[in-house]
């Protein structure tokens, strides 16, 4: 008579798809083998310090996420993600001393709300207030204290020091505007400062120096003949900065004058074919072109975006906010972003908010630890170096080179790389 065992009899699990067993794994055999090419693509999709922790699995890793291909290729898919799973918000704050805090923009948009998590900055001390410049491909550019101007990158925690623009405290009463982006055909990483004397509002010359990372130094440019900018930052888009102004007429004019990074050469910018061009006009960037919010106090807002940069005319109103009696409401601010589901992160003047375009509803995001703030932007996780522009500058060197031999019309043309 055979013998009973008191065995358990499971049920192997199942493929739901095709209702197959699923093969257990043994352990003692090694993984499979992946082409190093996947490998690179999946690591091209993870988070920034997901990769800054992958780096140490072997010395193929460290390299492969290290070279400037793979820089590139992990910010233009971090960039387009439309579920802004790769950006988040920082901004600067004075609550109880000054510091800076950030958060994922995706946990806002989808109000699984984080506390805003406190970040070491370059020279930090909550007794010095902290401005926050503008952010371009994962760099953000930060003002620490008089001449104190750093390139950032929050997410690795480099940094670079700029060297002084050669203006003191003891130079004078003057007024500073900043600005800071990337140039489109150079790839050179500026920053912009407006100096004009205090008070001299309206059609005035002012002094312009531009810091390029390239060099590594200041240079000054031609004046800015637009009198001095309404905006305390420029708006970076489609390689330029922006900034409202006065412009170069008599009485109450304005215009969006910009700076072309690349070429270091001004222009003007059409405005929007809004009404009442006395009431607010605001700048601002989303995913990369330029937008304007028209307010008309206690009536409505329009958000309006240049789809086709230097193409005139090309302004499109996207949507209108209405106003609402809200008592938290007591600032509209530019939109921070606008969600593929139609939802519009502001911040309105003390709190940050959502706002509907389908409902036309707003909705207070209650976050533990924030608090108002000087400044704030987005910016997305990169890798991105501040120290390591020389590298990327060869390699973009190479890429036109490869690409002009390429070229039919090369013929036998040398080319040298320096």
């Amino acid at each position: 008579m055979p013998s009973e065992t008191n065995s358990i009899h499971r049920r192997p699990k199942r493929n739901q798809k095709t209702d197959h067993p699923i093969p257990p794994i043994d352990a003692s055999q090694p993984l499979p083998h992946l082409p190093h090419e996947i490998i690179v693509d999946i690591l091209s999709r993870l988070p920034v310090k997901s990769l800054l922790r992958f780096r140490s699995v072997s010395k193929s890793w460290l390299s492969s996420t290290s070279c400037p291909e793979f820089v590139k290729t992990h910010l233009g898919i971090a960039s387009k993600s439309r579920d802004y799973i790769h950006h988040s918000l920082i901004l600067s704050s004075t609550h109880p001393q000054f510091n800076v805090k950030s958060c994922s923009l995706n946990s806002l948009l989808s109000e699984e709300l984080d506390n805003m998590v406190e970040l070491d900055y370059p020279d930090k001390d909550p007794n010095h207030c902290m401005m926050i410049v503008g952010s371009c491909n994962g760099l953000v550019c930060i003002g620490t204290d008089w001449d104190s101007i750093f390139i950032w990158n929050p997410s690795t925690g480099q940094s670079k020091r700029l060297p002084s623009f050669g203006f003191s405290e003891e130079s004078g009463g003057f007024t500073m505007r900043f600005g800071f982006g990337c140039g489109e055909s150079d790839y050179d990483y500026k920053v912009v400062v407006i100096f004009s004397d205090d008070g001299s509002w309206g059609s005035c010359e002012t002094r312009v120096e531009v810091y390029t990372l390239k060099t590594d130094s200041w240079k000054r440019i031609r004046d800015f003949a637009y009198g001095i900018p309404t905006d305390y930052t420029g708006k970076f888009a489609n390689g330029s900065l922006h900034w409202l102004a006065p412009g170069k007429g008599s009485g109450y004019t304005r215009v969006i004058a910009s700076l072309d990074l690349a070429k270091e050469m001004y222009g003007e910018v059409l405005l929007p074919n809004y009404d009442d061009l006395g009431y607010g006009l605001r700048l601002f960037v989303s995913r990369g072109c330029l937008g304007a919010l028209c307010v008309y106090p206690e009536t409505r807002a329009d958000v309006w975006i240049r789809k086709e940069y230097g193409v005139r005319d090309s302004w499109t109103k996207l949507f209108t906010i209405p106003y609402r009696p809200v008592p938290w409401m007591n600032d509209l601010s530019t939109p921070l972003c606008i969600s593929k589901n139609g939802e519009i992160l502001m911040y309105f003047g003390q709190q940050l908010g959502l706002y509907s375009l389908e409902n036309e509803t707003f909705r207070k995001l209650l976050i533990p630890n924030f608090c108002p703030s000087l400044q704030l932007c987005t910016y997305v996780g990169s890798l991105v170096s501040p120290n390591s522009h020389h590298m990327v500058q060869r390699q973009h060197q190479k890429e036109k080179m490869k690409k002009a031999l390429l070229s039919p019309r090369v013929g036998c043309r040398k080319f040298k790389v320096d």
